[in-house]
């Protein structure tokens, strides 16, 4: 099992990269499109994206038993909010996985008697309910690191309170500025943090278009897919990148 899952983990890095291709691939055919004497570059273009999605194929047929063991080991986060938000999201993934597979099997005709529609707004429910559960985890791991920022700057004052210029420099920031600062540098200390919330940020712009939710255009979806790719590969390339469960 162990020797599988580090299979598997190696894989994602590659799924990544594919992944970052077919999204470039997008994004650029969006770009191109309107101007004139394009059109073969276009279609090359379609054609390479067409290819690397059913690559990308291949690559995630082990996810499910990855998906799986993520499962197992959010049950043990410590804290409450992470342990369901994951728990509950990595569920959704090993759904998500199952239906793609379905889709493959499907796609490559080992069968016929699948409703390929019905199996691809599955698989798209299941992919967004994973990544909204993500961005829940990831909007509270945020909170909990602008109260300890507001709280070490509270301490800060108030060892400063004898400052005059400091202090009134404190009043006059307004409520909206404090609280993008707070933001800023909370995000700033935990760049795991930031790179997650970015991720998940991008992933679900897809997944509310394919289910009708709200409408992006290609260019939307390309750029954030390659965004999200990018973070994908360094959290790969640089596990201490990877937002870690407390």
């Amino acid at each position: 099992m162990d020797a599988f899952i580090r299979f598997t983990n190696q894989t994602q890095g590659r799924d990544r990269l594919f992944r970052a291709t077919q999204y470039t691939c997008m994004l650029l055919r969006y770009l191109l499109e309107p101007k004139a004497g394009k059109e073969k570059v276009v279609m090359k273009l379609k054609e390479l994206e067409s290819s690397v999605s059913t690559g990308r194929k291949w690559f995630r047929l082990g996810n499910v038993v990855h998906a799986v063991q993520a499962t197992q080991q959010s049950t043990h986060a410590t804290d409450l909010v992470p342990r369901v938000c994951l728990t509950f999201a990595n569920l959704n993934r090993v759904v998500y996985f199952i239906c793609d597979t379905v889709l493959w099997v499907r796609s490559v005709g080992l069968t016929s008697g699948i409703n390929q529609e019905k199996w691809r707004m599955w698989a798209a429910r299941h992919y967004y309910y994973s990544v909204l559960l993500s961005l829940v985890r990831d909007l509270y791991e945020i909170s909990l690191q602008m109260e300890q920022v507001a709280h070490d700057r509270a301490k800060r004052e108030k060892s400063l309170s004898q400052d005059p210029l400091g202090y009134s420099v404190a009043k006059e920031e307004t409520e909206w500025l404090q609280s993008f600062l707070l933001l800023f540098r909370s995000l700033r200390k935990h760049p795991p943090l930031l790179l997650d919330t970015v991720k998940n940020l991008c992933d679900i712009l897809s997944s509310l278009d394919q289910l009708g939710i709200y409408k992006s255009n290609p260019g939307v979806i390309g750029l954030g897919g390659l965004v999200s790719s990018i973070a994908g590969i360094i959290t790969v390339a640089c596990p201490h990148m990877k937002l870690k469960t407390n």
